[in-house]
């Protein structure tokens, strides 16, 4: 078992919104310059779809390296390392012109982003009971800014003509320089016993319930994240721009949702809140199902957003207050269960999309949705 302190409140929620910002903030600069890198590259559309597949090697690794670490080495500690790899990567990533250095980038990305997942939620977990009311929103709320961020600089940049290497190094650097100053405020760990719990047991009822519903949920971000654009410019012949406001729709809805979730989590209750979520995730996609229409799917993919917006946060605390699992441990349960769902959402969708149309393959969201829905109703809250 371990034990978590958690120091100055304050200071612990700056370093733990610090380490979200990172995520966010690097991993919107890099799609923003996705282009570039991979013009620089010399890659086509084609080969860039088979090469940017090297993230999901490092997703595999850092599922076993994570399995295997949390709950034996200091959670504070595994979250300073993914961080601090994070940003070494990015202007390697960023600035690579030949192939093995890019793929070796992809993989390094994936390995050091999914890695971070899981300690940087147990911490946030950590800091949320100390603090005494929820916070897991606003927390998420962070990385989503820090998408917003990342992706207005690398815009920025690229109409400046700055290589994306170099806003890469730059960003790296002014945010490792701040997680040296607030790092140390992150919670500790103390662990008191190197005997680890086999993977199976920390899969108890209630977590693989929870595990269950982080799948469903992250499947629907997913087909909503890779979809929503194709659906409103090809599908409903709106062209590209418009394609791309029904996406920006979409992720502006989650942010607002994660700004103000946590007033709801504590008037509601957590499991309260989640099926209220995912209900408003099935009507949403119900409307541009429908209704098929350009404002209807802007409306609709809003919709969906807002819902989906605070599920996950709430999964991960809901897991990370279970009493029969330490904290870091069960939030590796979460981890591994929400990662399939993205990965497989875009592939389900498309196959459904050829069998049938793309419109009835994003039917999949509300049956998504409606059958996480029904799971939350067996969530016992601890």
């Amino acid at each position: 078992m371990s034990a978590t302190a958690v120091p100055s409140d304050l200071r612990a929620r700056l370093a733990v919104i610090l380490v979200f910002v990172i995520l966010g903030c690097t991993q919107g600069s890099w799609m923003a310059r996705i282009p570039a890198i991979r013009d620089q590259a010399g890659l086509d559309t084609a080969r860039w779809g088979v090469v940017s597949s090297a993230s999901a090697i490092g997703d595999l690794v850092a599922l076993t390296l994570v399995t295997v670490l949390i709950g034996r080495v200091s959670t504070r500690l595994l979250c300073l390392s993914a961080t601090g790899l994070v940003l070494l990567n990015a202007p390697v990533l960023a600035g690579a012109s030949a192939l093995p250095a890019l793929v070796l980038g992809l993989a390094v990305w994936g390995l050091s982003a999914t890695f971070l997942n899981t300690p940087v939620n147990a911490l946030a977990v950590a800091v949320e009971r100390a603090h005494g009311s929820p916070l897991m929103s606003r927390f998420h709320a962070s990385f989503s800014c820090g998408v917003l961020a990342g992706g207005a600089i690398g815009t920025l940049a690229a109409a400046g003509g700055v290589p994306p290497g170099v806003q890469l190094a730059v960003s790296s650097t002014v945010l490792g320089v701040l997680l040296l100053v607030l790092g140390g405020r992150l919670p500790d760990e103390e662990i008191r016993t190197k005997q680890r719990r086999p993977l199976r047991r920390r899969f108890t009822p209630q977590l693989a319930l929870l595990a269950a519903v982080a799948f469903l949920a992250s499947f629907v971000e997913g087909a909503a994240s890779q979809w929503s654009s194709v659906f409103t410019a090809d599908y409903l012949d709106e062209g590209a721009a418009l394609g791309a406001a029904t996406y920006t729709c979409f992720t502006v809805a989650i942010l607002v949702g994660r700004l103000v979730g946590d007033r709801f989590v504590a008037r509601w209750g957590r499991r309260i809140f989640v099926q209220v979520s995912l209900l408003t995730v099935v009507l949403g996609a119900g409307v541009g199902l429908v209704h098929p229409g350009l404002p209807y799917a802007l409306a609709g993919f809003t919709v969906v957003g807002l819902g989906l917006a605070c599920v996950l946060p709430a999964v991960f605390a809901l897991a990370g207050r279970q009493p029969e699992v330490p904290p870091g441990e069960a939030v590796s349960v979460i981890t591994i269960g929400q990662w399939p769902g993205f990965l497989l959402a875009g592939p389900v969708v498309g196959l459904l999309a050829g069998a049938t149309s793309l419109r009835l393959a994003l039917a999949s969201l509300a049956v998504a949705g409606l059958g996480a829905a029904v799971l939350t109703r067996r969530i016992s809250m601890a």
